[in-house]
């Protein structure tokens, strides 16, 4: 494994009972960057975090975690990595500094409990129970934790989930300012604006494969155009009506609108609301946007992240 790789794992395969949960996947993530992996609910994507995290053994393939093997160097993995769940189960009786100071003395080395308080901002909540925390605050709470030992190599489960704006950027600090010290992140989320943000490369997986790979701009640079226009109307324009309209790249029906790729809003979307007038029919809603991480995923399986 070079020593540029924090995570190297190639040809992963992972089989259950009734299910291929991750199919001769293929993973590099280079030190010292943010990697996502986007992919929906049954897409192998838990699967293959819980291998590269020593919970879970492959079928087969291969997994290389910071130069080391689960198999060879369990124990000293386990010190060089923080782990923060999409849901992290605290004692709710424990105070946040006593549950700090627990998670502190699990690592040889590791960052001073009263230290962590002020990286997550809860210095005012340190005599606080647990349970007496909000969302975002629990969620803090975790990141301090899976921060405890000072790791080299931080996975982070969908760590913003339900929270409100304000505690999503705060996390979001709370990472930038750990890859700036030069640790690695490998995240997992389903919002794409929160990829689009925070990542380097991002891997989206479907089917237990990696079915592409890239940099934000790099994946949306795939698109057949650079804007996305969102159209119902009544009745609806027929999918062959809507590829004809000018500068139309790529058309996609949903049950409640057509998504259009096009390349110029300029020249298709007046063009749009031409063939609307011409048809006899009238506009309900229409939206554009500039295509983003989401606009990819949709392209490539047909269908939405978080739908999915």
């Amino acid at each position: 494994m070079p020593e540029s790789l924090a995570i190297d794992c190639q040809d992963l395969v992972k089989k259950f009972t009734d299910v291929v949960a991750v199919n001769g996947l293929d993973l590099s993530v280079k030190t010292g960057e943010c990697f996502g992996l986007l992919g929906p609910n049954g897409a192998g994507k838990t699967t293959t975090i819980e291998i590269l995290e020593g919970l879970q053994e492959p079928d087969s393939g291969t997994v290389r975690v910071l130069g080391s093997t689960w198999r060879d160097h369990p124990h000293r993995l386990r010190q060089r990595i923080g782990l923060s769940l999409q849901e992290t189960q605290f004692h709710e009786k424990w105070t946040v500094i006593e549950t700090l100071r627990l998670f502190r003395s699990v690592f040889g080395d590791g960052i001073d409990p009263e230290e962590l308080l002020l990286e997550v901002e809860l210095v005012e909540k340190r005599d606080s129970r647990v349970g007496k925390l909000s969302g975002g605050q629990k969620q803090r709470l975790a990141v301090a934790c899976a921060l405890a030992g000072k790791p080299e190599l931080l996975f982070l489960d969908e760590p913003t989930t339900g929270l409100d704006p304000q505690s999503r950027l705060r996390l979001w600090d709370q990472i930038t300012r750990f890859q700036k010290n030069g640790g690695t992140i490998l995240l997992t989320t389903h919002y794409m604006d929160e990829a689009e943000r925070l990542c380097d490369r991002v891997a989206v997986v479907d089917h237990g494969k990696v079915i592409a790979l890239g940099t934000p701009a790099e994946l949306i640079s795939t698109l057949p155009g650079a804007n996305v226009i969102e159209v119902a109307s009544d009745p609806r324009l027929s999918e062959e009506t809507l590829r004809k309209v000018p500068g139309v790249r790529e058309v996609q029906v949903r049950e409640d609108a057509a998504v259009l790729v096009v390349g110029s809003l300029v020249e298709s979307v007046p063009a749009l609301l031409s063939a609307i007038e011409s048809a006899g029919s009238r506009l309900v809603n229409l939206r554009t946007h500039r295509a983003t991480l989401e606009d990819v995923f949709v392209h490539l399986t047909g269908r939405h992240l978080r739908d999915a």
